[in-house]
């Protein structure tokens, strides 16, 4: 543990002892707002100030094994030398649990997720990579034990997805699935390539965390809301009742199309679910720019060089190249089998972000 963490974790600890002081003073007893007040915010560094407390136990039972290691006979040396292996796993295990309850939780990691893949650089090729996507995260909600939903879904002529829309309802679905926002490379040959040239194509990927009503106000005079026939997938009234519905915010000129549904009334809905999550995402991505002075985007435009992972078949190899790791078994992977890839890019942002709170 580097001194600027140490020394951020003995202040915290400092006031939570203040709080402690503080809720003892008969004035504060007997004010129950304050005192109520006062009790969360102790609660809240409760579990924090413990396990730097065990952290230190730890440290001084590493030191107390040391001094024995070079004063003590033999038979103690061998106690002091099991001793000391065992303080030291202890405390690197607890180092990495208080990096971890350092860090601010994102309050959005609680919400559901809506997922836009669209098709981006390659044509029909980049259609068929987008509905393999959205076969990978059904698959990885299905490990999750999470429920799926289309909103909305544009087929392309040989069975791809020019672009997706769905919904992601499940536990913490958003803690896991906003790592995969960007944009994916493949590298293949198409079943269509008659010479086996290998060929590269990218999808965009843009995960939303579910916005509720009180999250985002949307006032009925901002909308233009179009109704007419549905086409495509999840058209099978074409022609007979106009059930998809086009809600276009003229703010902001975002528009949503959904027509999956057979019902008007639920493609509003689901249409209003979709238009309050990328509108919370706007609002959330503003607040993120005030205090950072480099603008991360989630898809950019969708053209090769703005990459986040490429899924290379030929050689049998998937990169993340935020993180520039490497793992095998493409096919694996997109049956969904990717928890060790979020694992892995997860931790890398919570070092960063650590080293942003201590700097």
């Amino acid at each position: 543990m580097d001194d600027a963490i140490r020394g951020q974790l003995a202040r915290l600890r400092a006031h939570f002892d203040e709080l402690t002081d503080q809720m003892g003073s008969p004035d504060v007893a007997a004010d129950y707002e304050k005192s109520a007040a006062l009790a969360r915010e102790r609660a809240e560094l409760a579990n924090l100030v413990g396990l730097f407390g065990e952290y230190q136990a730890e440290e001084q039972r590493i030191a107390e094994s040391r001094e024995l290691l070079t004063d003590g006979d033999a038979e103690m040396r061998a106690m002091a030398e099991s001793e000391l292996a065992e303080a030291e796993a202890s405390v690197a295990a607890l180092d990495a649990r208080l990096l971890r309850e350092l860090l601010p939780g994102d309050p959005r990691d609680a919400k559901n997720v809506i997922t836009e893949i669209r098709a981006g650089t390659g044509g029909e090729e980049a259609a068929l990579f987008a509905s393999d996507l959205f076969r990978m995260y059904t698959r990885y909600a299905e490990r999750h034990g999470w429920k799926t939903e289309i909103m909305n879904l544009s087929e392309s002529e040989k069975g791809g997805f020019k672009e997706v829309v769905f919904e992601v309802r499940g536990r913490h679905a958003y803690s896991r699935l906003k790592f995969e926002s960007g944009v994916h490379r493949v590298q293949r040959v198409p079943e269509t390539e008659a010479q086996g040239r290998i060929h590269t194509s990218t999808a965009t990927v843009a995960v939303l965390p579910e916005a509720d009503e009180v999250d985002v106000a949307v006032e009925d005079k901002d909308l233009r809301i179009d109704i007419f026939h549905a086409s495509g997938a999840g058209g099978q009234n074409v022609n007979k009742v106009a059930t998809a519905v086009r809600i276009t915010h003229i703010p902001t000129g975002i528009v949503v199309v959904c027509q999956d549904e057979r019902s008007q009334m639920k493609n509003r809905v689901k249409a209003m679910t979709v238009l309050r999550s990328r509108l919370f995402d706007i609002e959330q991505q503003k607040q993120a720019d005030a205090v950072s002075a480099v603008r991360r985007s989630q898809v950019g435009t969708g053209e090769r060089s703005e990459k986040i992972r490429t899924y290379n078949y030929p050689q049998d190899r998937i990169t993340d190249h935020r993180i520039g790791l490497t793992v095998h078994n493409v096919a694996d992977r997109l049956d969904g089998n990717i928890d060790d890839l979020i694992d892995a890019v997860a931790s890398a942002d919570e070092a960063e972000r650590l080293q942003a709170s201590v700097a």
